[in-house]
């Protein structure tokens, strides 16, 4: 085309853009608009990743003292790609917070950012949580070494840590172990691994370095003072939660506890306990979803009766089922004043133990909530339930039961007699278990006792006989031992069994009776409680979670309760136990129904003179 030619109507330009001819005003405002409609598709196409990631750091938090990238699904593969981020580290005078969660760093991008970090000594709270979504897990470790040695060569001195949901393994926790050891973790303060797959070996790695950061910061003269600490979902299990639980007992300063979904069964539990014992200011318990059956629940009841100042317990999920959560009911009538809520739901609870539960909490001044859906209570125990509450004006306590299981059948019942239903619980009776349980110095009871009155206790046991009994008699209370409920529950019935309308015989039984319920009722709550609970199952009145032989009941059994419920050894806390357990479970005592209605009508006139 030459200079004096016009391209004709629908050319195409060298540039290959079709045109109109440059005559007329139609023309010229179609040429413009096409122009800048190409011209803007073209620029947007070319800084597309320039404007994502400038609106990305264009919302990044600056102000006291913290900088946050937190959510911007940033992928930091290398150094380039942090550039902007690490600048802004840099420029960033009296950095005292840093999060990085939800966003991807690479090895390079990592050690980019600990260089930044390596001036900042008043560095105090690490939220890094989600920020190796996609990475090899071989990648993690080396990520997390950079930036731990970046804070341990600036001297930071932390007080929160959060890595929660970043599944790096043991290894992972291989990535911090120095960090944890140094000083800069000397004053930590709030401990966050939820969902970290730390497993049996991550679990041990981590109680060792804390272990070993609690010795060198005390032989400095501030030892560690850990308060809260999150380590759920990571399959710990009983061995990972017992090198824990050594941790926890060494620092004894946590107020915060955070375990749920961890496989740990009654073994670990108990070495739990034994490490709540020594945490007197813990103000949150969440165990959720563990195993803890009725051994663990006992050890972790008998813990809770040391501690003042315990606001949230969660135990929903961990099968503390009937003579569990009785056992727990028996710590809330003599301790936790401050408990706000109570969890306790899915535990295979039915709806005499649920409504024992609920009056002990109805008692507590800041109560607020108390969970016992999933239970095993039925329509009418639901109702029930319900109706006590409203009643004291507490309605709103309560959870919703919409997911209740329903009363367990007689078939069921059944099994668990003959120890069927618990075959899953056998399976824990291993040797790690046992040592665990050793260690911690939990072995079912008491001492033993001397041989000869131990073997006069199973001579008696084995063939009840009046002159047996009379020959037990001078040392019976030194014999019966209130830490262990079931013995003393199988005592007072062979006592039973050996009432006799004969007045003589009758006098000497009760004063028998009286002298073994003095011992075990004036105990504890919690040693009172598991003993009228032991006596009741028994008796087959409540369903027990092991292998229980079943007992061939005579009404002298009951009248001997009958008796004892009138003394002043037995109390108000125990005539209401008794009260609500057998109104609701009276059946298994049709055998002896005229002892039953005696034994029933004076746990009546009683709960009536206390209420």
């Amino acid at each position: 085309m030459t200079q004096t030619e016009t391209p004709s109507r629908g050319s195409v330009t060298s540039e290959g853009l079709a045109t109109r001819a440059p005559y007329g005003r139609s023309g010229v405002c179609f040429f413009f608009q096409l122009y800048r409609k190409v011209l803007k598709k073209v620029v947007n196409m070319a800084s597309d990743d320039i404007t994502q990631l400038a609106d990305s750091l264009s919302k990044t938090h600056v102000g006291d003292g913290e900088l946050s990238f937190k959510g911007l699904g940033l992928k930091l593969d290398n150094a380039e790609s942090v550039r902007e981020l690490v600048s802004k580290i840099e420029q960033y005078q009296g950095l005292r917070a840093l999060r990085l969660g939800g966003n991807t760093v690479g090895v390079e991008a990592a050690k980019a950012i600990a260089k930044a970090l390596c001036s900042k000594d008043q560095l105090q709270r690490c939220y890094w949580s989600d920020m190796f979504t996609g990475r090899l897990r071989s990648e993690i470790p080396t990520a997390l070494m950079s930036l731990s040695g970046a804070l341990m060569s600036a001297g930071a001195r932390l007080t929160e840590l959060d890595l929660s949901d970043n599944a790096f393994g043991p290894d992972g926790v291989k990535g911090i172990e120095q960090l944890m050891k140094s000083p800069s973790c000397h004053t930590l303060r709030e401990l966050r691994l939820n969902n970290c797959g730390l497993g049996i070996g991550g679990g041990k790695i981590l109680a060792e370095a804390l272990i070993e950061s609690h010795k060198k910061s005390t032989a400095l003269g501030s030892p560690l003072r850990l308060k809260v600490f999150f380590a759920g979902r990571n399959r710990l299990e009983n061995e990972g939660a017992s090198a824990l639980a050594k941790a926890f007992q060494l620092m004894g300063t946590l107020e915060e506890i955070h375990m749920p979904q961890n496989g740990i069964n009654y073994a670990g539990v108990i070495a739990l306990a034994s490490a709540i014992r020594q945490n007197p200011d813990l103000q949150v318990l969440n165990f959720n979803d563990n195993t803890f059956t009725k051994r663990g629940t006992l050890a972790m009841a008998q813990a809770l009766r040391l501690l003042r100042n315990v606001q949230v317990i969660n135990f929903g999920d961990c099968l503390v089922r009937t003579e569990g959560a009785i056992a727990l009911a028996a710590v809330l009538r003599e301790g936790l004043p401050i408990l706000r809520e109570l969890n306790l739901s899915f535990g295979e609870i039915t709806g005499g133990a649920a409504l024992v539960v609920a009056q002990a909490a109805m008692d507590k001044p800041d109560m607020e909530k108390v969970n016992l859906n999933g239970n095993c209570l039925g329509e009418d125990g639901c109702e029930v339930l319900r109706e006590v509450m409203d009643n004291m004006d507490k309605g709103d306590m309560l959870a919703s039961l919409s997911e209740d299981e329903g009363e367990p059948d007689d078939e069921e019942d059944e099994d668990s007699a003959n120890g069927d239903s618990d075959a899953s619980d056998e399976c824990y009776e291993t040797d790690e278990c046992e040592e665990i349980v050793k260690e911690n110095g939990i072995t079912g009871g008491g001492s033993p006792g001397k041989p000869q009155k131990q073997a006069e206790i199973q001579t008696f046991l084995h063939s009840p006989t009046a002159e047996k009994l009379s020959h037990m008699k001078m040392n019976l209370q030194e014999q019966v031992n209130a830490a262990e409920p079931n013995q003393a529950a199988d005592i007072f019935l062979k006592i039973g069994s050996l009432y006799s309308e004969d007045t003589e015989a009758k006098l000497a039984v009760f004063e028998m009776i009286d002298e073994v319920l003095k011992k075990v009722l004036s105990a504890s709550a919690l040693q009172s409680y598991c003993f009228l609970t032991s006596l009741l199952v028994l008796m087959g009145v409540l369903k027990g979670e092991r292998k229980v032989k079943k007992l061939s009941l005579v009404p002298g059994q009951l009248l001997c309760l009958e008796h004892a419920v009138q003394q002043e050894y037995f109390t108000q806390d125990h005539v209401s136990l008794l009260h609500t357990l057998l109104s609701r479970n009276g059946d298994a005592l049709k055998s002896c129904s005229a002892a039953r209605e005696r034994l029933c009508s004076a746990l009546e006139k009683k709960w009536h003179k206390f209420h």
